[in-house]
């Protein structure tokens, strides 16, 4: 008996180490990972074989679920009943598994999540191709082991002459580790086995051409070959796999457009996808889809997902394949037990690993079959004898008294063994018959030409990898389909600009926080002093507030007069009608408290040794390289750093080689070289553009590298245009020169523009009318004048921005006889 002071002592860490690892030894290899010859873990095997002892077969009747759960609990796997019952539902699932290796009758679930019902209603019986993993299994082709009570015996494989690791797939997750398998199609792994065969010297490149990847029960796309490639030359990878989705359109007259899904990727469950994309368009995350509704049935899978009018199908469908599962990804992990270890494999190693299974199967097979063959040629030389000799032994078997006498007489006679010895005392009498004796003889030289072959097979290894290819080739003929997945070599991400229109973009924004984009192409030209059309419907207190044109595709950055700068597409941006007031510019862009757009920057890509030159409302001037603005967060980064009362009134994009033009409300103005200016990171103050009187502030900026005179808009509707050759190059922070006179007639200056003769000019007021004007009508003044009337104002009304409009021939659209040529320049 131990007792506290006779009782082994031994180390808390030493004894946690050691039964931790027993642990997760037993969990990796008896439980969570499948072994690489017959690609089933522990609770698959166990199932299959209780079925099998059961007579379970494919062409017998069905048997009850909690027949087999029972069977396999009380046997085998003494684990809880619904561990086994969920193995035996996965296995009958067709969407789960690509070859199925159960027959069920009943509800086994659906791609919806649905559950399966109790085992008690359910009826399963194995499939047709579940016979080949057990086939030969009594021909000593395996090792049996003792069961967990040592009442019978399990097998510790299956023969299994299907490749089912690779076909199948597995997932599981042990202690520490993890895999996660994919299924692949039946055909292209025989063709690679045998291939390999063939050429053991193979590489996986060349093996890829006869298996191209994995192939999923439920279809879909896979993207692009280099996660396969990587997966099967490292045993870990990851793949993107895509619904397979097809556009049609309603039958209706007018009808819009249907995105139809017809195939999932691999383990996506239908209904929650569609719950998913309803709470998308309920939270207006994804706008232009009037109802996603599930259209499945007997016929297959039917997901009808309706696009609303004037918008387009691709795009939705893009935004789709990043919010939702319609594109998902698979992360390979091809881990598996290898002689009782596990061990990550690359494709080719998979594959040798089955080969080695099955040429040890094929030649324990060929041993069993030959001492079979050898023991009955045996008995069957003993019967032939005896025939040869009938009268003597006839007459020996009826002087014996006991049938041990007649034996051992009939050894010391005919010199036989004990074994032909007993087979001659069982002989039935109708083997007397001719007929039967010619069976003996014809029987026996079967049996010299079968151990003759099984000698050769045992003899020569060709022959054994010769059977191996013709088995695999049977099982391909017998079970093989076509590819289900697609697989696409473009590893392109599907853009937004490739399916998008590329046109030219009204961008207005209010006051009072709305956005929106419209079609340039609605607004025509008008004569200079006309009353213009509406760009945006405001309300009362609301006014807009910013305008800029540009292409559809370019990227823009967003400045804030607090100087923060956000990342945005244009076609991000709401499109609506003219008199719309757009949307809420929150749901766009995510400014803090008193934070306002102040300018706006197209930007078609980031090149480096471009630079952002930005201007602050009290006169400071910034240079940084264009790249430090490349990425954007979601809540913004810092462009510029603030001294408190100062605010970011416009930025630039230029190459470093232009003049800079600052002009201030109270009509000053100063052009200056930029490289006056030296480039500063992105969180620098700046140094001084203009010495600034006091009430004066910077109303715009220009870079001098396009127009040839200078446009000056005021708040009450007058402007003019001047030659860019009166204002003299002066050194940064000076005083400047006057650019218009502010007089009570003109009031405050409120934009400046570059503009050429061919130009066409948009002029805005803050009750949201609009006015497009040709610059050749705008009179050309000198500098230190009052200019001319514009636009004819309501009382109380002000022009609060210009936007120039260089020329673009257009013929699609012949309303406009102008249209911008370059990226325009952004006024406020």
């Amino acid at each position: 008996m131990l007792t506290p002071e006779n009782s082994p002592k031994v180390s808390i860490e030493v004894e946690m180490k050691k039964s931790y690892l027993d642990y997760a030894m037993s969990v990796i290899i008896g439980r969570a990972l499948p072994d690489v010859r017959d690609g089933l873990k522990p609770v698959h095997r166990r199932i299959l074989f209780a079925m099998s002892e059961l007579k379970n077969d494919w062409n017998k009747p069905y048997k009850k679920s909690a027949r087999i759960v029972g069977e396999t609990i009380g046997r085998y796997h003494p684990h809880g009943d619904s561990a086994i019952y969920d193995a035996i539902v996965r296995m009958a699932q067709d969407f789960s598994l690509r070859y199925p290796l159960i027959n069920g009758q009943g509800n086994f679930g659906s791609v919806d999540g649905d559950p399966p019902a109790a085992m008690r209603y359910t009826e399963i019986r194995m499939m047709r191709i579940s016979h080949e993993l057990l086939k030969d299994i009594d021909k000593e082709t395996i090792d049996f082991v003792p069961n967990y009570d040592e009442s019978t015996e399990e097998p510790s494989v299956l023969p299994s002459r299907v490749p089912n690791l690779l076909i199948n797939g597995s997932s599981g997750i042990a202690v520490g580790m993890a895999t996660n398998i994919p299924p692949h199609n039946l055909s292209e792994i025989v063709n690679a086995l045998t291939e390999l065969i063939d050429n053991p010297d193979l590489s996986i490149p060349e093996l890829m051409q006869f298996l191209p990847g994995p192939d999923f029960p439920t279809g879909g796309i896979i993207y692009g070959i280099d996660g396969i490639i990587k997966a099967y030359q490292t045993g870990r990878g990851i793949i993107r796999i895509r619904a397979k989705v097809s556009i049609e359109k309603e039958k209706k007259k007018g009808g819009t457009e249907i995105i139809v899904v017809s195939e999932l990727p691999y383990q996506v469950n239908k209904a929650r996808l569609i719950e998913k994309i309803s709470a998308l368009i309920k939270a207006k995350q994804l706008e232009g889809i009037r109802y996603a509704r599930d259209e499945s049935d007997r016929r297959g899978m039917r997901i009808a997902i309706a696009v609303k009018k004037d918008y387009q199908a691709e795009v939705i469908l893009n935004k789709l394949y990043k919010h939702t599962q319609l594109e998902n990804t698979f992360g390979i992990i091809i881990l598996a037990i290898v002689n009782n270890r596990p061990e990550l494999l690359n494709l080719k190693q998979a594959l040798v690993h089955f080969i080695d299974h099955r040429k040890l199967i094929i030649v324990r097979r060929t041993r069993y079959d030959l001492r079979k063959a050898e023991e009955r040629a045996h008995i069957l030389e003993g019967l032939k004898i005896a025939l040869d000799n009938l009268d003597e032994v006839v007459a020996l078997i009826r002087k014996s008294r006991t049938p041990p006498e007649a034996k051992q007489g009939l050894i010391d006679k005919f010199n036989l063994t004990d074994i032909q010895a007993q087979a001659i005392l069982d002989m039935r009498l109708q083997r007397l018959t001719g007929l039967e004796r010619e069976k003996i003889n014809a029987e026996y030289d079967q049996l010299l030409k079968d151990i003759a072959w099984y000698k050769e097979i045992l003899g020569s290894e060709q022959i054994v990898f010769n059977i191996i290819k013709d088995e695999l080739l049977e099982i391909k003929e017998q079970f093989g389909d076509k590819r289900r997945s697609e697989i696409t070599s473009d590893t392109k991400q599907i853009s937004m600009e490739d399916m998008i229109v590329e046109e030219d973009m009204v961008v207005t924004i209010s006051n009072g926080g709305y956005i929106k984009r419209t079609p340039l192409s609605i607004y025509q030209s008008q004569h200079r002093g006309g009353k213009g059309k509406t760009a945006m419907e405001t309300k009362d207190q609301d006014f807009l507030a910013h305008v800029f044109v540009a292409s559809t595709h370019h990227n823009f950055l967003f400045f804030t007069n607090m100087g923060q700068v956000y990342w945005c597409k244009v076609y991000d941006i709401p499109q609506a009608g003219r008199v719309s007031r757009g949307k809420a510019i929150v749901n766009l862009l995510n400014f803090t408290e008193n934070e306002k757009l102040a300018t706006v920057l197209p930007v078609e890509e980031f090149t480096p040794g471009h630079f952002v030159i930005m201007a602050t409302k009290n006169g400071l001037v910034k240079k940084t390289d264009i790249i430090a603005y490349s990425r954007p967060r979601t809540n913004g980064i810092r462009a510029i750093n603030l001294v408190p009362g100062d605010e970011l009134i416009s930025a630039r994009i230029t190459d470093g080689t232009h003049n800079i033009f600052l002009a201030s409300c109270l009509g000053k103005s100063i052009r200056f070289h930029e490289s006056d200016i030296r480039p500063s990171g992105r969180t620098s103050r700046g140094v001084k553009g203009i010495n600034l009187s006091a009430g004066d502030r910077i109303v715009g900026m220009e870079v001098l590298s396009y127009g040839e005179t200078l446009f000056v808009a005021t708040e009450n509707g007058f402007g003019k245009r001047t030659s860019i050759n009166e204002y003299t190059l002066q050194a940064r922070g000076g005083k400047g020169l006057i650019t218009i006179k502010t007089s009570a007639r003109n009031g405050l200056v409120v934009s400046i523009l570059l503009v050429e003769d061919d130009d066409d000019i948009i002029l805005l007021t803050e009750s949201g009318k609009l006015i497009r004007l040709h610059v050749n009508n705008i009179s050309k003044i000198s500098r230190n004048t009052q200019g001319v009337k514009l636009m004819d104002l309501d009382d109380g009304e002000r022009i609060t921005a210009a936007v120039r409009l260089p020329e673009k021939e257009e013929a699609k659209n012949p309303e406009l006889d102008k249209l911008p040529k370059q990226q325009p320049l952004i006024k406020e």
